[in-house]
């Protein structure tokens, strides 16, 4: 998808979620709203859900699409290096990323996005994996992060 166009539906997207989001005061009710949004308005999102930490542990939250692998192994993947480094990364080949967590074969491209409670702690990640390689750029990158703020109003 060209970049205006991506932008376009981001806005759109936004603009759904900033209605439908507040509805529920609970954290894992606004993280299901929000997956359910996406999986259903990006066509190239194969895979999309939350990675929580829980007692220094990376375990699966909401998510739809294929089986999720529940924990990630500890410091290993895309979604732990998001969380080590504190900001959304983007992988073009995730064969190419060292250290990839592969719980479907069938992903190519992932974004991960950080996740923070209002009091600013990371608290997890919004993990998304593409069928394609190269779906994902900075403007997902910014896009998703800026969604991730309604969750935690």
């Amino acid at each position: 998808m060209d970049e205006n166009k991506k932008q376009g539906r981001y806005s759109r997207i936004y603009r759904q979620l900033e209605e439908l989001v507040p509805k529920s005061d609970n954290p894992i009710s606004r993280m299901a709203t929000v997956i359910a949004v996406l999986h259903h308005k990006m066509e190239c999102f194969f895979w999309i859900g939350f990675y929580l930490l829980n007692d220094g542990r990376l375990l699966v939250g909401p998510y739809q699409g294929p089986v999720a692998c529940q924990e990630l192994a500890k410091d290993k993947g895309v979604c732990w290096a998001a969380i080590n480094q504190k900001e959304a990364i983007v992988v073009p080949d995730v064969h190419q990323f060292p250290g990839h967590i592969a719980c479907d074969s069938r992903s190519k491209s992932e974004v991960v996005v950080p996740l923070y409670d209002t009091t600013g702690n990371l608290i997890g990640v919004l993990d998304i994996d593409s069928k394609d390689y190269n779906s994902f750029d900075e403007v997902d990158a910014k896009e998703l992060a800026r969604i991730l703020k309604l969750i935690m109003k």
